[in-house]
């Protein structure tokens, strides 16, 4: 079993280190135990805001003989958004923000697998409001767990900082200059269940 720390990086994710084999199929999500988060700040950081979807799919594929053909796949439903407070969540989902009624799903597809230095990097086509751009998310392998009822548990972790104006998050307040920071820090924590267990 392998730990290695989060890397700095996304959304919304993945690969493992398996027992030999062909590819296999990571799809069960365990949401009680998982978190796709993020973070800005507020008034030029004199604070921050968290939060958090609660609506996602992740599938991850891997081939440890071959991981150029490993793969991940991930889906969140922008309507799921959460801070904690349902007023600033309604804004969050309207056309200042998430625009959730033309644009309700976020998602990554990976193209690519490669490994850098001591990790990995899935590089994919990100797909946010209405913009597609390509995405390298660094990731780490957090561990592998199997029990003695044979279902094998996989943790991954990854994170990072995307400029919510590039995709046309662009927003300002009438009154205070940098009220919510162009920056988004994203983490994201995986724990995830081979599909064939139930």
């Amino acid at each position: 079993m392998k730990h290695k720390k989060s890397v700095t990086a996304l959304l919304l994710t993945v690969l493992l280190v398996l027992p030999a084999g062909s590819a296999t199929v990571y799809d069960k999500i365990d949401k009680n135990h998982s978190t796709i988060g993020f973070s800005v700040s507020i008034m030029g950081g004199l604070t921050k805001v968290r939060g958090k979807f609660t609506d996602f799919d992740v599938k991850i594929v891997y081939d440890e003989e071959d991981i150029t053909q490993s793969s991940v796949s991930a889906t969140i439903r922008a309507a799921s958004i959460d801070t904690g407070i349902e007023d600033r969540d309604r804004d969050l989902r309207g056309p200042n923000f998430f625009d959730v009624e033309k644009y309700p799903e976020i998602t990554f597809q990976s193209t690519r697998i490669e490994k850098r230095g001591d990790g990995y990097v899935a590089v994919g086509t990100f797909f946010l409001r209405g913009v597609t751009r390509e995405l390298a998310l660094s990731f780490a392998i957090t561990g592998r767990t199997v029990r003695q009822d044979g279902r094998s548990n996989l943790g991954v972790a990854s994170s990072i900082t995307l400029n919510r104006q590039e995709y046309g998050i662009t927003w300002q307040h009438n009154l205070i200059d940098n009220f919510v920071g162009d920056e988004i820090e994203i983490e994201i924590f995986l724990l995830t269940r081979l599909s064939k267990a139930d």
